[in-house]
């Protein structure tokens, strides 16, 4: 189990102390000192299934800046996934990896049920 996460996100800290109430100890990734490579992030695409804008951090300050809502229609999974990996906090966090299973944001149902 990975998870990807920025510390300073309140929403990724709720996250891993649900993780931590269910004594689940995964690897921990700063996601942006260590910023998933665009070939990791081709795979959790093609692996979560439901194209590429569930990977975006809309609520971000620089996809405003980069204008990434008119731009996003327009994008190949490769072009989205090297923008990504390109800057750690356009992507929506946490992400949580488990085998084949991608799970994106934190949904306190989903990880009830890990």
């Amino acid at each position: 189990m990975l998870f990807i996460y920025y510390p300073k996100c309140s929403t990724c800290q709720k996250a891993l102390k649900h993780l931590k109430r269910k004594n689940l100890n995964p690897k921990l990734r700063h996601i942006v000192e260590d910023t998933p490579t665009q070939e990791e992030l081709l795979k959790w695409i093609d692996v979560y299934g439901e194209g590429i804008k569930p990977f975006f951090n809309t609520s971000g300050k620089l996809y405003r800046e980069l204008d990434i809502k008119n731009r996003i229609t327009k994008m190949t999974n490769e072009e989205a996934a090297l923008l990504l990996s390109q800057n750690g906090m356009l992507i929506k966090r946490p992400l949580l990896i488990q085998d084949d299973d991608v799970i994106i944001g934190y949904k306190e149902g989903i990880y009830e049920n890990l």
